[in-house]
């Protein structure tokens, strides 16, 4: 409707006794007429699987997949790290990590949206004895199994984005980074967005975190920024005026909720726990339940009483 036709609308509505509506009391509309209103729903952001034939993972995998099938959910997004390890290990060992994550994954019986993790970048480190020049290097093998490393998908009136927070370095290690070519394409999927559009964002490494306020500074500062993507910022200033209900993070296999600018960064515990070795940091191995509930997002951590075969708790 443009500007002359809707005051010829409003006029004869106040001509007729109707009430008048105004701009900010009709509902968020797509540019094809779509009300932007989401309905209710639940989903599972299980992470950090960290599979692997040793420390009964496998086992425990399949428990938290079972476990998390008796939640109502209509999908799950994998936050990352399916397997441990494929940076450091040969072609063989590093595909068949993920053939058993591969049989594992159907026990959880949803569709899954899955999220890149360092852990699941083939031959970074030398040791694997891989070459770059490998088909498969780097996040290739990934790519092959899962698809795109960031990407977009809508469900039920919410808007997706799906990032890759793996930076690979030019010495053969990994850091926390979102590259320009994908923060170019974050720019322009955001930009489609019709205003008020509920958004949530799944990446591994975590944006924002208070991770490194809880454990003691290293003696020697790490070569590589790690423990959370280094350009944060420039990705969080692209959430600037778009409805960000939440980001849901990995990588560091313990439940934290930090808030800024409005926006909760809610990091997981992990399906491992503590690389199933037990308890992380005071967070069991478990996954989290999301839900999206008047057009505001919250969140659960579900355990599944898998105990280890080797505790070390942290």
């Amino acid at each position: 409707m443009n500007t002359l036709n809707r005051r010829k609308f409003l006029g004869l509505a106040g001509a007729a006794g109707l009430a008048a509506v105004t701009p900010s009391s009709l509902p968020a509309m797509t540019e094809t007429g779509h009300e932007t209103k989401s309905e209710d729903f639940t989903f599972l952001f299980i992470t950090d699987t960290h599979l692997q034939p040793e420390l009964n993972a496998a086992v425990g995998c399949d428990m938290a997949f079972k476990k998390a099938r008796e939640i109502k959910s209509d999908f799950a997004i994998q936050g990352g790290d399916h397997v441990f390890d494929s940076l450091g290990v040969t072609k063989e060992r590093a595909s068949s990590l993920f053939d058993l994550y591969g049989k594992t994954e159907q026990d959880l019986g949803l569709k899954l949206h899955h999220t890149i993790g360092n852990h699941d970048c083939f031959g970074v480190y030398p040791a694997s004895g891989a070459s770059t020049a490998d088909p498969l290097y780097g996040k290739k093998m990934f790519e092959e199994r899962f698809g795109k490393t960031y990407y977009s998908f809508d469900h039920k009136g919410v808007h997706f984005v799906v990032l890759d927070s793996i930076g690979i370095t030019d010495d053969r290690a990994y850091e926390g980074r979102v590259d320009a070519e994908q923060l170019a394409w974050l720019a322009g999927d955001l930009k489609t967005l019709p205003a008020g559009a509920p958004v949530i964002v799944s990446v591994h490494i975590p944006l924002v975190t208070a991770f490194d306020s809880y454990v003691p500074a290293p003696a020697t500062p790490p070569k590589h920024h790690g423990m959370s993507v280094t350009n944060s910022s420039e990705v969080i200033a692209l959430f600037e005026g778009h409805n960000v209900l939440g980001v849901l993070q990995g990588h560091t296999h313990i439940n934290e909720r930090v808030v800024w600018h409005g926006v909760p960064y809610i990091t997981s515990g992990a399906v491992s726990g503590n690389w199933w070795h037990g308890t992380r940091m005071g967070t069991p191995e478990g996954f989290t339940v999301v839900e999206v509930k008047g057009g505001k997002l919250s969140t659960r951590y579900e355990t599944y009483g898998f105990r280890s075969v080797d505790p070390q708790n942290t």
